[in-house]
C-alpha cells in the first residue's frame, strides 16, 4: 500500500481538526456568553477537567504512544488475524479497567470534588453542585478512551481525517445543549454535563463502520495474561506521567486554581481552550502523524529516515508555534474581548481570561515541540526517558506555583485582604491566576531541554542541513510579524468597543500579521517544498 508524505497525512488530520476547533471556539463563545464565568461554571469545568484529564492521560496520553507501536509491529510483521486478535484483546482489557475506575470514580465522587473546591471560594453549594456533574461526566471516560483506541487504529492505516474530526460530535451536542437545553434545568450548566456523556457515546459509534470496514471491527475480549497486552500495559504504565505531563500538571493547577477568587477555574480553562486551537491543529497534528511514520522506521531499522522525519517535525512545529505564540501573547486580551466578551460575560472576565491566555502562550513552542519529541522516544518503546522528564517538569511546575502565586500575592495584595488568614485572602486578590499560567508555560520549557539533551546524547537524531538559514527566516518572519501587529494595537487601543468594530479589528491586526509573517519567510527564499518530509 502506498504511504502519504508526512505532509499529506498532517493535512489530511489538520482538515479534520480545524472544523472541530472551529466548533470548540463557537462552543466557548456560546458558553460564555450563556453562562458567564462563576462559581456554578468553575464546578462544570471541575467535573469536565477531571474524566478529560483522565482520558488524556489513559487514551491520548500514554496509552496511544504505547499501542501505536506495538500495533504497528504486529501490523508490518505479522498476519491480519494477529492484528485483529490483538486489537480485539487490548480493547477488552482497556475497556475492563476502563469500566472499574469509571465506578469508583463516580462512587467516591463528593471526596474526589472536594479536592477542588475551597471553602473560601463558593462554599458547600459549589462543592455539592461538582458532585453532582461530576457523576454524570465521569462515565465520558469508558467511552472517549475507547473511541481514541479505535482512533488510533485508524490512524495506523492512516485515516487520520474521521478521527480528527469526531470531537465535532461533543462540541456540537454541547452547543445545542446551552442554547436550547438548559433552560429546562434547575441549574442551567448540568445540561453540559449531560452533553458531554451522551456526545461520548456518540462518539465511539460513528468509528465502528470504519473499522469494519477495514475488518478491525472485532468483540473486545479480556487479554490481561497475552504478550501483546502485556506489552502494552508495560509501555504504558511509565508513561502515564512522561508522555501526559502537561495534564498532570493542569490537574494540580486546577488544585491551586480551587483556593483562588471565583471564576479563576473557568478563567483558565477558557485560556487553556483556546490555546488548544494552534496545539490541536498542528502540535498535536504532528505528533500524532510522526509517530506511525517513526514506529516503521524503527522497526525496519532506517536510522535516516527515523532521524529524517524527526527533523521534518521539528522545523514543522517552529515554523507554526513561533508566531502562533507571539501572535496570542500580543493578541490576548483583543481575542478574549472579541470572542467572548457578551451576555454574561464581563469587561473584568475579559481582562483576567487574557491574562491567563499570554501566560499559557508563553509555552506554546515547548507544548508543541515535546508532542514531536516524545514520539520520537516512545517509537523506540523507551518509555523511561520521558517518565524522568516529565516528572522533573511536574515537580518543577508544582515549585513554581508556589513561588509564583506568592510573588503575585505579595505584589498585588493590601492589607486588609489579610483580615481573615492568607486562604481566605487568596480568594479575594484578582489575576493570582496567572501565576498558574506561567508556571505551567516554565516548566514545559524544562520538559522540552530534557527531552532533547537525552535524544542528543542517545545519537538518535542528527540535524538535516540548513538549520541556521531556517531559523534566520524564523526569526525576521516573526519580527516583521511582531511589528506590524504592535502598529495595529496603537491604531486600535480601544476594545470595549461594538461587535462588529472589534471582530473588524482583530481580523485586520490577525490578517497583517500573517500576511507579514507569511511574506517575510517567502522572501528570504523559503518554499512550500521544503515541508514535503518523508
Amino acid at each position: 500500500m502506498t504511504r502519504p508524505s508526512l505532509l499529506r497525512s498532517t493535512i489530511s488530520f489538520t482538515g479534520g481538526t480545524f472544523v472541530s476547533r472551529i466548533l470548540g471556539l463557537v462552543r466557548e463563545i456560546v458558553f460564555s456568553t450563556v453562562f458567564g464565568a462563576n462559581a456554578a461554571t468553575d464546578a462544570f469545568w471541575v467535573a469536565f477537567r477531571i474524566p478529560n484529564f483522565m482520558r488524556r492521560l489513559f487514551a491520548e496520553g500514554s496509552f496511544s504512544t504505547a499501542f501505536v507501536p506495538a500495533l504497528t509491529e504486529v501490523k508490518e510483521k505479522g498476519s491480519p488475524e494477529e492484528l485483529r486478535l490483538m486489537i480485539s484483546r487490548v480493547a477488552g482489557t482497556l475497556g475492563g479497567v476502563l469500566l472499574l475506575v469509571t465506578a469508583l470514580g463516580m462512587l467516591f465522587a463528593p471526596q474526589v470534588a472536594s479536592l477542588f473546591s475551597s471553602s473560601a471560594g463558593g462554599g458547600d453549594q459549589k462543592l455539592a453542585l461538582t458532585t453532582d456533574l461530576l457523576r454524570i461526566t465521569f462515565p465520558f471516560l469508558l467511552f472517549i478512551s475507547l473511541t481514541a483506541m479505535s482512533g488510533a487504529v485508524l490512524n495506523t492505516f492512516h485515516r487520520f481525517y474521521l478521527p480528527a474530526l469526531t470531537p465535532v460530535i461533543m462540541n456540537v451536542f454541547m452547543i445545542a445543549a446551552a442554547l436550547w437545553w438548559a433552560p429546562h434545568f434547575a441549574v442551567p450548566v448540568t445540561s453540559m454535563a449531560w452533553a458531554i456523556l451522551i456526545a461520548g457515546v456518540v462518539q465511539l459509534l460513528v468509528q465502528l463502520p470504519v473499522l469494519a470496514r477495514l475488518d478491525l471491527l472485532t468483540w473486545p475480549r479480556w487479554g490481561w495474561r497475552f504478550p501483546e497486552v502485556r506489552k502494552v500495559m508495560r509501555l504504558m504504565v511509565p508513561t502515564l506521567f512522561g508522555s501526559s505531563v502537561a495534564q498532570v500538571n493542569l490537574l494540580f493547577d486546577t488544585v491551586v486554581a480551587a483556593q483562588l477568587i471565583t471564576g479563576s477555574q473557568s478563567w483558565l480553562t477558557q485560556s487553556d481552550r483556546l490555546l488548544e486551537f494552534p496545539l490541536g491543529m498542528f502540535g498535536v497534528a504532528l505528533g500524532t502523524v510522526i509517530l506511525p511514520s517513526l514506529s516503521r522506521h524503527h522497526v525496519n531499522t532506517d536510522h535516516a529516515g527515523f532521524s529524517k522525519a524527526l527533523d521534518w517535525g521539528l522545523r514543522t512545529t517552529l515554523l507554526i508555534s513561533v508566531p502562533a505564540m507571539l501572535g496570542l501573547v500580543l493578541l490576548a486580551h483583543p481575542l478574549i474581548s472579541t470572542m467572548l466578551q457578551y451576555g454574561a460575560y464581563t469587561v473584568h472576565d475579559a481582562q483576567m481570561a487574557s491574562l491567563s491566555l499570554a501566560g499559557l502562550s508563553l509555552g506554546l513552542p515547548a507544548f508543541a515541540l515535546v508532542k514531536v519529541l516524545a514520539p520520537a522516544f516512545f517509537a523506540r518503546q523507551d518509555t523511561r526517558t520521558p517518565v524522568r522528564a516529565g516528572v522533573s517538569a511536574m515537580i518543577a511546575n508544582m515549585v513554581l506555583n508556589v513561588l509564583l502565586l506568592g510573588l503575585l500575592f505579595w505584589l498585588w495584595h493590601t492589607p486588609a485582604d489579610l483580615d481573615q488568614g492568607w486562604r481566605v485572602a487568596l480568594a479575594r486578590v484578582p489575576g493570582l491566576h496567572l501565576a498558574v499560567a506561567l508556571a505551567s508555560a516554565l516548566a514545559s520549557y524544562l520538559n522540552l531541554w530534557l527531552l532533547w539533551r537525552s535524544l542528543r546524547r542517545a545519537g538518535i537524531y542528527d540535524r538535516e542541513p540548513g538549520w541556521g538559514r531556517f531559523l534566520v527566516r524564523l526569526g525576521c518572519a516573526c519580527a516583521a510579524m511582531v511589528v506590524l501587529v504592535l502598529a495595529g494595537l496603537y491604531l486600535f487601543p480601544d476594545w470595549t468597543v461594538g461587535k462588529f468594530q472589534r471582530v473588524g479589528q482583530l481580523l485586520a491586526l490577525v490578517a497583517g500579521g500573517g500576511l507579514a509573517y507569511v511574506a517575510m519567510l517567502f522572501a528570504m527564499g523559503f518554499r512550500i517544498r521544503d515541508l514535503r518530509g518523508v
